[in-house]
């Protein structure tokens, strides 16, 4: 099946930047295009008050975006009830659909559905070469 794109996910950390690099690097290499990045645990919102913290960093996938002239897809909180919810079968956008976790879902998976449509189809991987050859 061919590969219509890619999506790299990092974490706000130096580290984590490293490996993303390392991996928009080869899907440039084997001319997958990169539709954008999407930094994971992005912001923690603590479940008691709602507060909302930077506890690895800001910015880095931002950064990183404007480094290689990707899209930045969005941010994704680090919430325990994404975890929970998942683990029990419901993921967030089903359990608990009007929250604002659920609301950056979309807004991401909306982002990368427009950059996916951008994208001309090739349909020459589908089918195999065919060569006649009169001897």
């Amino acid at each position: 099946m061919p590969v219509s794109g890619a999506v790299i996910v990092t974490t706000p950390q130096d580290i984590a930047l490293l490996d993303a690099r390392k991996g928009l690097k080869m899907f440039e290499k084997v001319e997958v295009p990169v539709l954008g990045i999407v930094e994971n645990m992005s912001i923690h919102i603590c479940s008691e008050c709602g507060h909302e913290e930077f506890i690895f960093g800001e910015g880095g996938g931002q950064r990183m975006s404007e480094e290689y002239n990707v899209d930045f897809l969005g941010g994704l909180p680090l919430d325990k009830r994404i975890r929970e919810e998942t683990d029990s079968g419901k993921p967030t956008v089903v359990a608990e659909p009007d929250s604002r976790i659920s609301q950056i879902y979309r807004e991401i998976a909306r982002r990368t559905a427009a950059k996916l449509s951008l994208k001309t189809k090739d349909y020459a991987a589908r089918f195999p070469q065919i060569v006649i050859q009169n001897d």
